[in-house]
């Protein structure tokens, strides 16, 4: 064969007995590199391992030695770089493999680790503490000053044993967190905590009170038992949104702040069921139909009052996308408690028009009056809630009620247009049904006198209602104006009817001349028809003190003047030819002390007011037996 024209001659120096062995490859400055970081972090990792010699059980490495679980981290990403290196170069490698086993040695390690700082730091990883440490710019900054010995500063002031505590148990768990998730298991770091912190919340729910109840197990509760149900709910819902689920999030964000799939995951995993349960009792209870009478609506109105004023911070608890189940739990509940109270409403105004309970027969503010003005009051508290509630939900008109009840607002009228005014025309409704039903009770009087003092009593009541709570903005000026020209009309007619005998008594000039037989009939007729009157009149009531002293100073500016001027000018008549005790029955000042004594409801006989006894003396006159 032919040797190549590249084939140099042989010679004694390059003869085959005389080649040197081969030399061993020179090593890169990368190789070098990695072979270090594997050869550092087997020192540590083994110092550390839990199936190791060296391994004590009550040692804990981010508890005992601050510098130690530093050194450690880095060991763990410096064998992390190797295996990344070998990988690419030679996958077979012993040196990849030896830097695998070392990793799960590692990693087995932190997992342990990881659980501890967990389950030991319950009570300082509350959402108060998380809060503050959260809001630090850097938690690895923390670890970076313990490890300095540098002291804590928070707020300008150094941080309390307790938050120190918290921020180096978040500041722990993150650096956990971030080197199993760079190291490839991730899955088991979650695991971990997923189990850790979702028994943090239900144990702290169930401390809370709140249990998993369904529509049935209400339906079958009394309505205490449900109602001390209700309050446990109330109380823990704020705690749990702003403090246990607000905490929670927090921590999760930034435990896991190197991932954001992976702080989804985990708070979506621990908090989801828990929340949907939470928010879920609510609609439970709108759904049970036990409840659905008027008197349960202020509970249902608590209960929507608590979600709504929570919203903003739900939405920003449970923004992420895998949580939607929460929102959407949330937002069903309020719809079926809009639906129950809108049916609560509905069952009041027919529970009004149905009512037929006996009018009082002292002409007194009616029960069913008390009873719904006291209820609406209450409504007007929750007016916000309620004009939700009210904004998809017109009011039919379509009733058997005349037209010419409705004041202000009219429902159609350009107030309807704005949503705000809702509860406005829904309460004017409300109210004009009342009144409505309090005309058809008024004409079961047989004295025409005493219905009408009825109508003003039960409608000043409403009037007195509406002006000392929040009614009166929500119903206007205008309305209570209203319905005060209202009261003045049925006051008026009171007195016209009821005090017709004695008003019809007196001349319409009583300064004119009469007759010694005329005076003499003129004062049986007032005597006839104030006595009647009086002792009818003695068992009627007015309860407002106001309305019940403008109607006393009304009858006596109608009575007392007109019968204090025929009085004067014609007792002398009566005293030179009649027995005066007979005929003169009243002073003008016994008028007074009479009317004073009236719509208290107590019953006076005849007899307990004795008229005055007629002097003799021309000084004297008839002198007052009032009190």
């Amino acid at each position: 064969m032919k040797s190549s024209i590249f084939s140099r001659p042989s010679s004694p120096l390059t003869s085959p007995s005389s080649i040197s062995p081969p030399l061993t490859p020179r090593r890169t400055y990368s190789e070098t590199t990695m072979e270090e970081n594997i050869d550092y972090a087997a020192v540590i990792i083994t110092k550390w391992d839990l199936d190791g010699p060296t391994y004590r059980k009550m040692s804990t490495l981010f508890g005992d030695d601050r510098k130690e679980a530093k050194r450690f981290i880095e060991g763990v990403t410096g064998l992390r770089n190797a295996m990344h290196y070998y990988l690419k170069i030679n996958s077979s490698s012993e040196k990849l493999i030896r830097a695998q086993r070392l990793m799960q040695v590692a990693m087995k390690r932190l997992e342990k680790e990881f659980y501890y700082i967990l389950s030991s730091n319950r009570n300082v990883l509350d959402a108060e503490s998380v809060s503050r440490g959260s809001n630090r710019s850097s938690l690895s900054d923390f670890l970076e000053d313990e490890v300095r010995g540098d002291e804590i500063i928070e707020d300008g002031n150094s941080a309390s044993d307790a938050d120190k505590a918290s921020l180096m148990a978040m500041a722990d768990l993150k650096s956990i967190a971030d080197c199993m998730i760079g190291s490839g298991y991730g899955k088991e770091c979650v695991r971990i905590y997923d189990l850790s912190r979702k028994s943090i919340i239900d144990e702290s729910l169930y401390n809370l009170g709140v249990e998993k109840i369904n529509p049935s197990q209400i339906q079958k509760m009394d309505w205490n038992a449900l109602e001390a149900k209700i309050k446990i709910w109330l109380h823990a819902v704020k705690i749990a949104v702003k403090n246990l689920f607000y905490g929670e999030r927090i921590l999760c964000d930034s435990v896991f702040s190197s991932s954001e799939k992976i702080a989804e995951s985990c708070f979506t995993e621990i908090s989801r069921d828990a929340a949907i349960n939470l928010f879920g009792f609510p609609e439970n209870f709108a759904k049970s139909k036990k409840v659905l009478s008027p008197e349960k609506m202020f509970r249902a109105l608590d209960l929507y009052e608590a979600i709504s004023d929570l919203w903003q911070e739900i939405e920003m608890i449970f923004s992420y996308d895998s949580l939607s189940a929460v929102k959407c739990q949330a937002v069903s509940s309020l719809l079926k408690l809009g639906e129950a109270i809108r049916v609560m409403l509905t069952q009041l105004e027919l529970a009004i028009q149905k009512d037929s309970s006996k009018s009082p027969s002292t002409g007194g503010v009616h029960p069913l009056t008390r009873y719904v003005m006291n209820y609406l009051v209450f409504l007007g508290d929750y007016s916000g809630l309620v004009s939700d509630i009210m904004a998809d939900w017109p009011l039919n008109t379509q009733t058997p009620l005349p037209e010419s009840y409705f004041s202000s607002p009219i429902p159609g009228s350009v107030a309807m247009q704005d949503p705000s005014s809702a509860i406005t025309v829904r309460l004017a409704w409300l109210i004009l049904v009342l009144l409505c039903k309090l005309d058809g009770k008024a004409t079961l009087y047989n004295d025409v006198a005493l219905s009408y003092l009825f109508l003003a009593n039960n409608l000043n009541y409403v009037v007195s209602k509406v002006q000392n709570s929040n009614l009166a903005f929500l119903l206007g000026s205008e309305w209570i104006s209203n319905q005060e020209s209202k009261v003045k009309q049925y006051t008026g007619n009171y007195e016209r009817m009821g005090w017709i005998k004695v008003l019809m008594s007196l001349p319409e000039n009583p300064t004119a001349e009469f007759s010694l037989q005329e005076v003499k009939e003129i004062f049986s007729l007032f005597n006839l028809g104030f006595d009647g009157t009086y002792k009818k009149q003695s068992r009627w009531v007015i309860p407002d003190r106001k309305l019940r002293e403008e109607i006393k100073i009304s009858l006596a500016k109608k009575i007392i003047p007109s019968y204090r001027v025929f009085y004067e000018k014609h007792r002398g008549k009566i005293r030179r030819d009649f027995g005066v005790e007979s005929i003169v029955r009243y002073a003008p000042e016994d008028l007074n002390n009479y009317l004073s004594d009236l719509f208290f409801g107590i019953e006076v006989s005849g007899s307990t007011k004795t008229c005055s006894s007629y002097e003799t003396s021309s000084e004297s006159s008839l002198s007052s037996r009032g009190r």
